[in-house]
């Protein structure tokens, strides 16, 4: 074996020795068959690496530093004002790095910069991109609590639940900031998988926990009452996806999106038909499917969308979701059926007739209007004429057979799946509220990391931190 040698602090140098101690004397035991400690010889290695990575960064940054009196910065003249000692925060802990201040010139007030930081990348206050990312990362996933234990139990990031909180919200803060820029980037970064043959593209809504400020009481407020006083509503967030489905209309891979209760849907129906017209741009053969729940508001965006951002999407099928029909005609058939089993026999006909015969839903419509039932009545609700309702209103986007014959998706189970993924789980926990802004920056988030867009989404919206720094002549 090689031996290389390098320079380290002397701590640095007693656990490097400790941990060659340490693993000659596991060795040593092994050998002669005596009992071994496994789990303080990996305490022992992961300590020795953790204070040379450590170590090996405060150096990088070191190296980073520039003390002139003046300098360039992306072209802007800028001239030192001191020189101190600051910490910045990596995936393993915090180093120290003396380095010096820069204000432009010109500008009495302006914020000082350092060259660390610019040519680090660093996020916020001295936070290094590798730590960020990965803060954001497990905010995404979960609260700022469990990022935190997630972090101890793994070993990294040794920081607060605050910092947790703080640095998530900020990298979400960037990623908003540069929405436009970076949607497009990401869009022009999409793959066609293999075997791909069509598009379906959904949205859907789900309601959220908001805090609101709530108006104060005429008069003194009572002793002890909040300073700030406030209403948990619930708001109607949007959530959309795109799915690319093989020849067979199982789905191959899944873009999931979400926007706040302010956002609306028209500016997420628009990105979702941004991204078809770049897929169409590699693959025009694909297939493109509109899947609904039959709410109006939710085709007539997508329809719009499509219309103003994708031209290149001909012949767009439209459908309304298969198993929320069948949901009507389940309850149909209970109160047509003498019994259950029968109502199970006369769904399963209906469901036949309608995934295999083209037109079978205006069959259905007469059998259910011949059955004389429409008006009556079952625990306030009306299942025959609520069915029929739903048939005549989206009739003419139910041509399941069609679209079976041709490979296409019929569910869209894929939005549904995603209300659950993207906002339910993370947003929906009990006694949980939002604010529209710092919700958006946790919905972001949590949407590149489902896309399986997280590394790419990071790496633009990361990037302009880092700046360009030359000597000024």
């Amino acid at each position: 074996m090689m031996k290389v040698t390098l320079e380290v602090p002397e701590e640095v140098a007693a656990l490097l020795k400790a941990m060659e101690a340490k693993l000659q004397a596991e060795a040593k035991a092994a050998r002669e068959f005596q009992p071994v400690d496994p789990e303080g010889a990996l305490r022992s290695i992961d300590a020795a690496a953790e204070a040379l990575s450590l170590e090996g960064k405060r150096r990088l940054l070191q190296g980073y530093d520039a003390d002139v009196a003046r300098l360039l910065i992306d072209g802007a003249p800028h001239a030192r004002v001191g020189r101190y000692t600051a910490t910045y925060k990596a995936r393993q802990g915090e180093v120290e790095v003396e380095r010096s201040l820069y204000r432009r010139v010109g500008e009495r007030n302006a914020p000082t910069v350092d060259a660390v930081s610019l040519r680090a990348g660093c996020v916020a206050d001295g936070w290094l991109p590798e730590a960020a990312q990965g803060m954001a990362h497990l905010l995404a996933s979960g609260t700022s609590r469990e990022a935190e234990g997630t972090a101890r139990a793994l070993g990294v990031l040794p920081y607060s639940r605050s910092s947790f909180e703080r640095v998530g919200q900020e990298v979400g803060r960037l990623y908003g900031e540069g929405r436009a820029r970076l949607e497009a980037a990401l869009a022009d970064a999409l793959e066609v998988p293999e075997g791909a043959h069509s598009i379906s593209v959904s949205l859907d809504r789900v309601a959220l926990p908001m805090e609101e400020p709530k108006a104060r009481p005429v008069g003194r407020p009572r002793k002890g009452a909040p300073k700030r006083p406030v209403d948990v509503v619930f708001r109607m967030a949007y959530v959309a996806c795109l799915t690319l489905h093989d020849e067979k209309g199982e789905a191959l891979s899944t873009l999931r999106y979400g926007r706040m209760p302010a956002g609306g849907g028209k500016e997420l129906a628009q990105r979702l038909a941004l991204d078809v017209e770049a897929l169409l741009a590699q693959a025009p053969a694909l297939r493109v499917v509109v899947l609904t729940d039959g709410a109006p508001e939710l085709h007539a965006l997508l329809d719009e969308a499509l219309t103003l951002h994708a031209p290149s999407a001909k012949h767009v099928v439209r459908l309304v979701d298969f198993w929320h029909l069948m949901e009507k005609l389940s309850t149909a058939a209970l109160l047509l059926a003498s019994s259950p089993k029968k109502a199970e026999v006369l769904r399963e006909r209906w469901k036949l007739k309608l995934l295999n015969r083209p037109g079978a839903v205006w069959n259905l419509v007469s059998e259910l209007t011949d059955s004389g039932k429409r008006d009556v009545v079952v625990a306030d609700s009306r299942p025959v004429h609520e069915a029929l309702t739903y048939l005549e209103n989206h009739g003419e986007r139910m041509h399941y057979a069609d679209a079976r014959r041709e490979g296409l998706p019929i569910g869209s189970g894929n939005v549904e799946a995603t209300c659950k993924s993207l906002v339910a789980l993370r947003m929906k926990r009990p006694g949980s509220r939002w604010k529209e802004e710092s919700g958006q920056h946790v919905l972001d988030l949590r949407s590149l990391v489902l896309s399986d867009r997280w590394e790419t989404a990071m790496d633009l919206t990361l990037a302009p931190l880092r700046a360009q720094v030359r000597r000024a002549a």
